[in-house]
């Protein structure tokens, strides 16, 4: 059971006790940072929880930076930024298109493939440290109640066809 006297929520106001919608935002930001320090503990350094939006969309298909910036709601330099420090990093390769020599396409690069692998396990090594603490249908039940609020918050559906957009603002 969650239980917290004063708790300095992730946007600096302090609050008495703790709402769903706060435990909500403070899970979701000590997930990511889960996430993160396993990457780096597994050897994926620089990575960051807007990155794996840029992944999940490039899972889908190779897109060029035009592509990613309009389907994640940032702009093309913003994008030509994340891309390059990606690259840089190894987790993404640039190349022309077969269809079209002008339009460079983004993929994700072996190395890249091995973040997603690594991240996917680390999501799974929590949740089940979860569910070893509240049972499986205790967790089920906490993700019903969590589609309903990304329904309501209309990224039901994005989030399902790995498009959501990059929460803003962005870390």
């Amino acid at each position: 059971m969650l239980v917290m006297e004063t708790i300095i929520h992730n946007h600096g106001c302090v609050l008495s006790s703790a709402s769903f919608i706060d435990v909500v935002s403070l899970a979701g930001g000590a997930s990511d940072a889960f996430v993160v320090r396993i990457l780096e503990g597994a050897g994926f350094i620089g990575l960051r929880v807007r990155h794996g939006y840029v992944f999940q969309r490039l899972l889908v298909a190779p897109s060029s930076i035009s592509e990613l910036a309009r389907d994640l709601g940032v702009t093309q330099q913003a994008m030509s930024k994340t891309i390059a420090e990606l690259t840089s990093l190894g987790y993404v390769e640039a190349s022309a298109d077969p269809a079209d020599a002008r339009r460079r396409v983004v993929v994700l690069s072996d190395r890249g493939h091995g973040a997603v692998r690594a991240a996917r396990e680390a999501r799974r090594l929590l949740e089940a440290r979860v569910i070893g603490v509240v049972g499986a249908q205790q967790v089920r039940a906490a993700r019903e109640t969590l589609d309903a609020l990304l329904e309501e918050l209309g990224l039901g559906q994005r989030v399902g066809a790995r498009e959501a957009p990059i929460p803003l603002p962005s870390d």
